[in-house]
């Protein structure tokens, strides 16, 4: 028998087998205390069942191609193996074939997506949503209009005009790239109503009015003191640099300028700086007639028209959405109305009756108002709203000529003529349908600038000689487009040395003269 073998143990070794006898202990008594203070762990919660599978929804059947169906020999009363039913056999087969094969045959030709259109709605392709993805892009210097159109045109009248307008020239007296015409990129643009030359006016991005007289040529000597010695090749340098001024009147961009129908000589402008000026050119002042009574708002405007028949009444539009009036012998007296919620980019008066006013604005509307009428409290006033067309998308501008018709441009790359009838004879705010409404001509044109070209307008000639309604508009192609108020293309009108959009045009009031400016400040004149 193996006695055991007695192992002493060392002090260390027995203090230690205490000190974990008496943590065991402590750790017991802890368990219990918490246990009957609720304060344990609970029981696991059983897992619970797993919902009922739902039932899956049907699944539809796609209807299937019809094709020949086989019909019973017994109930048609043929017998069977007989000749009869072989030949019924097999000309099932052959149409059932045929079937297949026609719908497995490859399909040559064109084809309109609006004829193979599976799932989905009508298919437009002017007015679907792949047009804002694939924008037409500009395609410098290539003609959509030219000689060719105007000899095909049967019409004798629309002929003669074509011919008048697409004779217009480019200025010969500078090449349009030397014709710095404002420091900055030209937002607004127009001639001075004296006919017996043309002078040019510009307003740029910074604030900046420029003044071009094209009476000038080439041949203009500037008052310069020559040395001597100086070289003949600057001294024709010099001789080639066209006679600009140029006038700071704003801080920030000269949205719109008009000069007074009832004194030449007064020019109102407006600027996103909030304010209105008005520049005499015969006391060489400009006098602020218009701005927020705090300076601290930021209240941009981005149009002014005087009434045609007050000579005390402007009109401006501001890029918050409302339109402003005020009376230039009381300034401090201004009606203020919120036509839209959004941006208004241009507004016009009728010249005619000018009681209506025609609005654009970034929530795709073209709206006719009747100042006539206005009704609401005091300060949330409005005049009333005759109708309003909505375009696919935002609409720029929006003008009135002198017969009554409103040509607008927009980014869903179309030009719309609205023409309204007998507006003189009108009653106070009349209701217009939207038949009322409809545009009596619809052009495609590029209308997209992106960000560094400023946005094209449609701008009529106020008082033509031949009493044709005609208005131009810049093209992305580096022309200028001339269009009737039947949407009938007159012109395209471009010349050599042009090397930008020239975006910014404007007729003269009744001379055939036409004037664009670009983005960086150059002018081209066709006259």
């Amino acid at each position: 028998m193996v006695q055991k073998e007695m192992v002493e143990i060392s002090d260390f070794e027995r203090q230690r087998l205490e000190n974990i006898a008496q943590r065991d202990k402590l750790l017991k008594q802890l368990a219990l205390d918490a246990s009957s203070a609720g304060l344990g762990p609970g029981q696991k919660s059983k897992p619970a069942r797993p919902a009922a599978n739902k039932k899956k929804p049907a699944v539809k059947r796609v209807k299937e191609e019809v094709v020949p169906r086989r019909t019973s020999s017994r109930i048609a009363g043929i017998e069977a193996d007989s000749e009869v039913a072989k030949r019924k056999a097999e000309d099932e087969y052959v149409a059932v074939q045929e079937a297949a094969r026609v719908k497995r045959q490859r399909i040559s030709g064109p084809l309109d997506l609006s004829e193979v259109q599976v799932v989905g709605k009508g298919w437009d392709k002017n007015e679907n949503f792949l047009v804002d993805v694939f924008k037409r892009g500009a395609d410098p210097n290539v003609r959509t209009f030219g000689e060719d159109e105007v000899k095909e045109t049967t019409d004798k009248e629309l002929r003669a005009l074509r011919e008048k307008m697409s004779g217009l020239e480019l200025y010969e007296g500078f090449e349009p790239n030397r014709i710095k015409i404002t420091p900055e990129r030209i937002y607004s643009l127009g001639f001075h109503p004296v006919a017996e030359k043309p002078l040019v006016f510009a307003g740029d991005k910074m604030g900046n009015l420029g003044l071009f007289d094209a009476s000038q040529s080439s041949s203009v000597k500037h008052e310069t003191v020559k040395s001597e010695d100086q070289d003949e090749e600057d001294a024709e340098e010099d001789d080639q640099d066209p006679n600009i001024t140029s006038f700071h009147l704003h801080t920030r961009t000269i949205s719109s300028f008009q000069f007074s129908p009832h004194n030449p000589s007064h020019l109102y402008t407006s600027s996103y700086d909030s304010s209105l000026r008005l520049l005499d050119l015969t006391q060489s002042s400009s006098t602020e007639i218009y701005a927020p009574t705090d300076t601290s708002l930021d209240e941009p405007i981005s149009g002014v028209e005087m009434d045609p028949q007050t000579p005390h009444l402007l009109y401006f539009s501001r890029l918050d959405g409302h339109v402003g009036r005020i009376d230039t012998r009381t300034p401090n007296t201004v009606d203020i109305f919120e036509l839209s919620e959004k941006k208004i980019g241009g507004f016009s008066l009728n010249p005619s009756c000018p009681h209506f006013i025609a609005t654009a604005s970034l929530d795709r509307t073209m709206r006719i108002w009747d100042l006539r009428k206005v009704s609401g409290k005091k300060g949330a006033q409005l005049p009333a709203l005759c109708g309003e067309h909505e375009s696919r998308l935002s609409v720029s501008h929006a003008a009135f000529n002198s017969a009554g018709q409103v040509a607008t441009a927009s980014y869903d790359d179309t030009v719309k003529i609205h023409s309204f009838e007998g507006m003189s004879g009108w009653s106070a705010g009349r209701d217009l349908t939207e038949k009322d409404m409809a545009p009596s001509s619809v052009i495609r044109h590029n209308n997209q600038t992106g960000r560094w070209v400023t946005i094209l307008r449609a701008q009529w000639q106020m008082h033509p000689s031949d009493s044709v309604q005609r208005f131009c508009i810049g093209n992305m192609n580096r022309f200028v487009d001339i269009y009737t108020s039947k949407g009938e293309q007159l012109a395209q009108l471009g010349g050599d040395g042009i090397t930008a959009v020239p975006a910014v045009a404007q007729f003269h009031p009744t001379n055939d003269w036409v004037a664009a400016g670009t983005a960086s400040g150059k002018l081209c004149l066709w006259m």
